[in-house]
């Protein structure tokens, strides 16, 4: 799965170092993008096998930056976010979302979660 892209979309710096962290140990390539109007501009220059995405960001929220995906690709989309209620999963997944991982997450469950989806494209 080295060959593999994945776009990592969260407004605080921490979490997009900790997720490039753990996903280059893994032999994937990691593009990174602070709101969800750099992530689209990211998603159609550079086409990631991938995209992890926050919800709560400035100037596109995640919810936004999902729609405009999914209107012309159906790559998959982890939704990675503190919003962990039931009524949050279930819109996000009913969204387009293939996936949801509340904050904070398991490092190894995150990592499979990526793996499986990635394994089915």
């Amino acid at each position: 799965m080295s060959d593999r892209r994945i776009l990592v979309v969260d407004d605080d710096p921490d979490i997009r170092g900790l997720l490039r962290e753990l996903l280059d140990r893994r032999g994937f390539s990691v593009l990174e993008a602070g709101d969800g109007q750099e992530a689209l501009q990211v998603f159609f220059d550079e086409r990631p096998d991938l995209v992890l995405l926050d919800v709560q960001m400035p100037v596109l929220d995640g919810w936004k930056t999902l729609e405009r995906i999914r209107e012309l690709s159906d790559v998959p989309v982890v939704m990675v976010t503190a919003k962990g209620t039931e009524l949050e999963k279930t819109h996000g997944l009913r969204a387009g979302a293939d996936d949801y991982v509340t904050k904070p997450f398991g490092r190894q469950e995150l990592l499979a979660r990526v793996e499986a989806l990635l394994r089915r494209t």
